[in-house]
């Protein structure tokens, strides 16, 4: 992939760029995928992608980056429908691709629970619906909401669209719980799917690619009619919020679901031998033409309620359940260019276009090449003869070059040596300590860079930052490119300072071609909206290298205020030693995030540029932690030597869901450090700071649970 080594094969140094490649990667599949319906590649090369991208992270666990795909959900929802913010989050599932990582995830889940490793585990196994998911509330057996998932936390409300779907009940049959979430798949079965394309084309319209597309883009319309002409259909297959809990195990509650009015797969059924369950995959795998909708492979999870609970959840995904997936699929087309592609951090990433070609029922016209090395091991050249392979729905894999098809004209390929933004800066390629070149090259204009200034701005004023509606992509170059001192937008507080500029602007904006007085009112009340903006969306916003969503919000849970946060920040870029280990202290956080925080701050102009910002803001306090009942809640805790009753990994699970925060390592701000036997350095270090340390014995005492 980036580097087409194995991951045994690659340094560390390569194992870091990789990751940072692959990241980047992931994040616009998912864009494309979750947000616009409209996948660039395939399944199976998606699936890829996350599968390398977890191998590496294995190997190398100090490299996992704080906003690792590992970590993330879906996309931000769509400006089209109101938000809702789910009860419980939607995450994903972990995938496998071979029955070895079968038996490896029963492993580790009979080693989290420390389970002997022939006692029984009963899973579950159930068809993976290739559809878009849904989230359904229902209170007092009504239904009063339909979300999307979107980014897992917030989806998109499409309440009025999902009430003309057949197979879902507008109000529950039987004596239900007074809040029920069920969630399940919308999806299209092959023969409704032929059909709606048929009347689409008859009608003059464009058709879809594949069911998926088709039933995503139907749930997502704005007129409810069109959703309501579609042959949509809906499996449940789990729940969120609910205030009873009916049944015991994930047989009993998806059995339950039935009974209430919802339609289940028949294909689910419950194993307690391994192997079994194994072979009702290659079943279903060899059948799976002739189920009438498409799948993508099989979910199991374990059936015990009780242990799912225990298991807990890592970042975006369950510990208790997995997806097989089935293989990629393969095609061949033409190269037809290779474009550069600048983003945020300034790395230069080649893309092949493609000739488009259908592979497994989406059309594709991109593929990643990655990086330099990449194309120089493929000695791929355009106008070449390329197979690709789509394994999931998000930009293909290159596989190889067909050099007997190979034009007799062809010439290699010539990465470029400066930056494509004409500023003639040259590409680097960034060193270890060592002196060891990685695989990406990046310009190091940075904020003088066109392309980097605007793709700052971008990530800013995005779904996940400050998601300032009417100021998109589009919005912002358009910004950008103006002469007039009093319409460009070039910094964060150009766009707080617009409707001031404007003011005494001989150039108004409502008098621009493609905009109007509601268009700009709407775009000013909506920027107003945005000067009180959480603590996290503040740090996400800055654009700092290897900070993303998820280690936002663990840094403003930690610091609380923007006055701390930037406090320690600037501290880091003195190079101060405290600093750097009270934030390395907080759970997934390293020296990846320490190291560009404080290359961030150490620039004169980052710092005046975010003072500026920071002028025209309101940034809202981080909030508390949500189990304020608890003993523990809001303390940062330490779990160090051998655990006798708990996995390391399920201590941490009960901290968090105590409403603590477990961290990897102790510091000054250390609440307390839970020791079993065998303890070393982190409990000398307490010892030093003067720090409480318990027994796990006395850490149930303290919590007031059992094991």
């Amino acid at each position: 992939m980036a580097s087409k080594k194995t991951v045994e094969e690659l340094t560390e140094t390569e194992a870091r760029a990789e990751l940072d490649r692959l990241a980047a990667e992931i994040a616009e599949h998912d864009r494309h995928y979750h947000g616009e319906d409209d996948p660039t590649i395939s399944d199976a090369a998606y699936d890829e992608l996350r599968k390398r991208n977890a191998a590496i992270e294995t190997r190398f666990p100090k490299l996992v980056l704080p906003d690792s795909p590992s970590k993330r959900v879906g996309a931000p929802v769509s400006e089209k429908f109101e938000k809702v913010t789910h009860a419980l989050p939607m995450l994903s599932l972990d995938n496998a691709f071979s029955d070895e990582d079968v038996r490896d995830f029963a492993t580790r889940v009979r080693r989290f629970l420390k389970m002997n490793p022939d006692s029984e585990l009963a899973l579950t196994a159930e068809p993976k619906i290739d559809g878009l998911s849904l989230s359904l509330r229902y209170e007092k057996g009504r239904l009063v909401t339909a979300a999307t998932r979107g980014d897992g936390r917030v989806g998109e409300n499409v309440t009025i669209n999902a009430k003309t779907i057949d197979t879902i009940p507008v109000e529950l049959t039987g004596n239900v719980p007074e809040i029920v979430e069920v969630r399940g798949e919308v999806y299209m079965r092959h023969d409704d799917f032929a059909e709606l394309n048929k009347r689409q084309e008859e009608a003059g319209k464009s058709v879809f690619a594949n069911p998926r597309n088709a039933a995503a883009g139907s749930l997502r319309q704005l007129d409810s009619s069109i959703t309501a002409s579609r042959p949509l259909a809906f499996f449940a297959y789990a729940w969120g919020e609910l205030s009873k809990r009916p049944r015991e195990t994930q047989m009993g509650m998806v059995q339950w679901l039935s009974e209430i009015g919802f339609s289940i797969n028949p294909l689910m059924e419950r194993f307690t031998d391994l192997e079994t369950l194994i072979a009702h995959y290659h079943r279903i795998e060899e059948d799976r033409a002739s189920l009438g909708y498409d799948i993508d492979g099989v979910v199991y999870k374990v059936d015990d309620l009780g242990l799912q609970q225990r298991l807990g959840f890592v970042s975006r995904s369950p510990r208790w359940a997995i997806a097989h997936k089935f293989p990629a699929e393969k095609a061949v087309t033409e190269l037809l260019a290779i474009d550069i592609q600048v983003g945020r951090t300034g790395a230069h990433t080649p893309v092949a276009r493609l000739l488009p070609v259908t592979v497994g029922g989406v059309v594709v016209t991109n593929a990643t090449l990655h990086n330099p090395d990449e194309i120089a091991r493929l000695d791929v050249r355009i106008g070449d003869t390329v197979q690709i392979q789509r394994a999931g729905d998000v930009i293909p894999q290159i596989l190889g070059v067909d050099e007997d098809k190979r034009p007799d004209d062809s010439e290699p390929y010539s990465f470029p040596s400066h930056c494509v933004c004409h500023l003639e800066t040259p590409l680097v390629r960034e060193t270890t300590a060592g002196g060891v070149e990685g695989v990406v090259r990046r310009c190091t204009g940075e904020f003088a860079c066109p392309y980097q200034r605007r793709e700052h701005l971008k990530h800013l004023v995005g779904r996940k930052g400050f998601d300032i509606d009417g100021l998109g992509d589009k919005q912002i170059d358009w910004f950008y490119e103006r002469d007039d001192d009093n319409l460009r937008i070039r910094e964060p507080a150009d766009i707080f300072t617009l409707q001031r500029r404007q003011q005494v602007s001989l150039n108004k904006l409502k008098n621009m071609e493609g905009w109007g007085e509601t268009s700009v009112s709407n775009l000013f009340d909506a920027i107003e909206a945005r000067r009180s903006v959480p603590l996290d969306r503040v740090i996400y916003s800055l654009g700092i290298r290897h900070v993303g969503e998820t280690t936002s919000r663990t840094l403003a849970r930690a610091y609380g205020s923007w006055a701390a946060f930037e406090d320690a920040a600037r501290k880091l870029a003195e190079g101060d030693d405290e600093a750097k280990a009270e934030m390395e202290a907080l759970d997934d956080i390293g020296g990846a995030v320490t190291e560009a925080s404080g290359r961030y701050f150490s620039e004169e102009e980052n710092r005046a540029m975010v003072d500026r910002l920071i002028a025209e803001l309101d940034v809202q306090e981080s909030e508390a932690p949500a189990a304020a009942d608890s003993p523990v809640a809001g303390w940062t805790i330490v779990f160090t030597g051998s655990l006798e009753r708990l996995s390391r990994d399920e201590a941490k699970a009960m901290a968090e869901r105590l409403g603590a925060k477990a961290a990897g390592s102790v510091s000054k701000k250390t609440n307390l450090v839970v020791a079993g036997p065998g303890a070393g350095s982190k409990l000398k270090k307490a010892e030093e700071f003067g720090i409480e340390v318990i027994s796990e014995e006395e850490w149930f005492e303290r919590v007031g649970e059992g094991a």
